[in-house]
């Protein structure tokens, strides 16, 4: 008979009040409220020898900006070169496997918990969980939330604001609620300056082909 934890894992409805669930979750709270509210962020070494308590995979490089919050923390495993900006959110009770050089702006959350539709289950406190897998060199902007069971591509950007519910290609700009495909990244990209007096430009002429 599998345990609650074994049913989570596997995408299994489970039990999430479970004891055993309960035990893990506050054993990991406790380490993430010393990390955010105990730790200075001039404390550097201490805070990535916490981190690397919690999470599953922490690569040699890696910077969470505080506050940072996740339920099991083991389910987590990072690429190298990550970067998660102020108030980044994992519910990892199913895993969350990211690639190399991934930057995630502030206000994102990565979430793969549900609930069931009916009322009677969701009522027993009944839940389930679904991987979601971040490819290398992906950029989520600000705000964005990303729900169960999606993988994004390597090269993509999720644009700000963006509720992810179904998968996102490789070499894409998405966006949107719900978010889908955008335009490819193409050489015009790598072009770009980035210039503000060029982009006013851009926005101008964008403004003019919208009245015509």
């Amino acid at each position: 008979m599998m345990t609650e934890q074994e049913k989570m894992e596997k995408g299994l409805l489970y039990d999430a009040s479970a004891p055993e669930l309960l035990v893990k979750l506050q054993a990991t709270r406790n380490k993430i409220f010393e990390l955010n509210y105990r730790l200075l962020p001039s404390q550097t070494e201490e805070r990535e020898q916490l981190l690397r308590s919690i999470l599953g995979t922490a690569p040699k490089r890696f910077t969470f900006v505080s506050p940072f919050l996740c339920d099991y923390g083991h389910n987590i495993h990072l690429g190298e070169n990550f970067f998660a900006n102020y108030n980044c959110v994992m519910l990892d009770e199913a895993p969350i496997t990211i690639g190399d050089n991934v930057l995630i702006a502030p206000n994102v959350g990565l979430y793969t918990a549900g609930h069931p539709t009916d009322v009677e289950r969701r009522n027993e406190w009944l839940e389930y969980a679904w991987p979601i897998t971040i490819g290398n060199n992906v950029w989520i902007c600000g705000g964005v939330t990303i729900a169960p069971g999606v993988t994004i591509g390597d090269n993509s950007i999720i644009a700000a604001g963006s509720v992810v519910t179904t998968d996102i290609p490789a070499n894409v700009i998405a966006g949107g609620n719900p978010c889908h495909v955008i335009r490819p990244v193409t050489e015009a990209d790598r072009q770009r300056t980035y210039s503000w007096e060029e982009e006013q430009a851009r926005r101008a002429q964008k403004k003019l082909r919208t009245k015509e």
